[in-house]
């Protein structure tokens, strides 16, 4: 016994006629390699990565960098802000007590003797450039290389740390409102060891210590 149809919308297939070259394919062939040629003429849309960098957004956040103050010394403190405020928990740190003669090595008495970076992990959301007090961390604008293995992601020091010489810009990630408050001289944070005088011409540090 025939079952009724489900539905009342049936539609009769019909069975095309196919020539030859149809069944073989050719004219599909064809086709393809026509869109494929006409490419050749068009204009490239890819880029020759890393002799031609693509331009980026002001925005864009990218490789961190420790930086140092104008004197050399590096600026983080170790406080362990940075790995609190991260939200991929992709910073740990090691802090260390500064040495006598160390004074231009690191610009307070306490010190990261480790700082690492899972950049794996990392998602770029610059949360630890907002809750560093001591502007020690900062995401510029350079790309993170790729790598083979996973290990190689874990960034140290020796990634990260900003060379001498050779400062890292990092003047598009501060706002108006710091860069004004950097040109104050009556501020500890603003002073440096051993009488330096800041680029930007603020105070000097007489006293022979650091903020």
């Amino acid at each position: 016994m025939a079952l009724p149809p489900l539905t009342s919308r049936s539609k009769k297939v019909v069975e095309l006629h196919q020539s030859f070259l149809e069944r073989i394919y050719l004219p599909a062939i064809f086709s393809g390699l026509r869109v494929t040629l006409s490419h050749f003429f068009r204009k490239k849309v890819t880029w020759s990565y890393p002799e031609v960098v693509r331009p980026r957004a002001p925005v864009y956040r990218g490789m961190h960098v420790l930086k140092r103050d104008e004197a050399g010394a590096e600026r983080c403190t170790a406080c362990g802000l940075c790995a609190i405020a991260c939200p991929a928990e992709a910073i740990t740190m090691t802090a260390a007590e500064r040495k006598p003669g160390e004074e231009r090595l690191y610009r307070e008495e306490k010190y990261a003797k480790v700082y690492e970076i899972n950049m794996l992990r990392c998602i770029y959301c610059g949360f630890c450039e907002e809750a560093c007090p001591k502007e020690a961390i900062f995401l510029t604008n350079r790309l993170v290389p790729a790598e083979d293995l996973r290990k190689n992601f874990i960034y140290g020091k020796d990634k990260l740390l900003e060379p001498t010489p050779g400062a890292i810009d990092v003047s598009f990630r501060q706002t108006k409102a710091v860069a004004a408050f950097k040109t104050k001289p009556g501020f500890d944070h603003n002073r440096l060891f051993g009488g330096a005088i800041r680029a930007d011409g603020a105070g000097t540090d007489t006293t022979g210590g650091h903020a």
